[in-house]
């Protein structure tokens, strides 16, 4: 749309001294043209409100509205960024609302009306433990249609990792277990301010309606943690003990005992989890 009446990124951060601080994991991306990339990734948002966490001086928070959000929820930790972000208020009709908090412990669901879509140039320190968050909550499908998410490129990469690679892991299940993720593109260092020591990614997740194999969340996460933990072992080995027998009834699953976990699939993985659920005499919880 391309109809941002506001000044330039720089200008708003020496207005208001938004130097970025390394304690609260800010590095803000001051191009324009990337932040629009990144609101058009998350698809079409003229229906939807959307949920962002640390927009810092609203460069991405600008382009959301700017691609016709119905509404942008933002949550915001530095005080400083207050005024910047009320000035995006006053500009887009109060079509923004920032809580001032900790993503961590605010539950911004009250503010937001469905369909919604998170997006948001997450801050280092707690990107994993809110994507941790969104993907395991109690109940599914959650209050969330799809999240467009920056990480670290290697965040981006063990997200979206398939069997048989290095990047492969706890996070790969979870991730792919209830969601499709698929990386969308990277954004190197030099484009934000300061520029961080790694490249970033955005990825894209649409979320499932039901997981994408049976199982039960609690087993599920708890046989993956147990293989991954000690994934240099054999699954016959990091897993002894859960069960007596554990050999058959991996090779039930369709797992060879003698394969690492960087081997086994997201399918194998659910089908073990429900065989141990049947065997502990649990309900199914998906």
């Amino acid at each position: 749309m391309n109809q941002d009446p506001l000044p330039p990124l720089r200008e708003v951060i020496a207005t208001h001294g938004l130097a970025a601080r390394k304690s609260l994991g800010q590095n803000f991306l001051l191009d324009l043209n990337l932040t629009g990339k990144i609101a058009r990734r998350a698809g079409d948002l003229t229906k939807c409100d959307v949920l962002e966490i640390g927009p810092g001086p609203g460069g991405l928070t600008r382009a959301l509205l700017d691609e016709g959000a119905r509404k942008v929820v933002a949550i915001e930790m530095d005080d400083r960024c207050l005024p910047a972000l009320q000035e995006i208020t006053d500009a887009y009709d109060g079509r923004l609302i920032t809580l001032s908090g900790d993503a961590l412990k605010i539950d911004p669901r009250s503010h937001l009306n469905g369909p919604v879509r998170v997006v948001a140039n997450l801050p280092y320190n707690v990107g994993t433990e809110l994507l941790i968050r969104w993907l395991t909550p109690a109940e599914w499908p959650p209050y969330w249609q799809s999240l467009t998410l920056m990480f670290q490129k290697e965040v981006a990469q063990r997200i979206t990792a398939q069997p048989g690679s290095k990047a492969y892991g706890r996070l790969s299940i979870l991730s792919q277990w209830r969601a499709d993720p698929k990386m969308a593109f990277e954004i190197p260092a030099s484009a934000f301010t300061p520029p961080p020591k790694v490249t970033s990614a955005v990825v894209h997740f649409e979320r499932l309606e039901t997981p994408r194999f049976a199982a039960n969340q609690k087993i599920l996460n708890e046989v993956v943690a147990r293989a991954f933990n000690q994934r240099r072992k054999m699954m016959r080995a990091s897993l002894k003990g859960m069960l007596p027998d554990m050999e058959t009834h991996l090779i039930a699953a369709g797992i060879d005992p003698k394969q690492r976990a960087e081997q086994v699939s997201l399918q194998q993985f659910c089908a073990l989890s429900e065989i141990l659920r049947v065997q502990r005499g649990q309900k199914p919880i998906r």
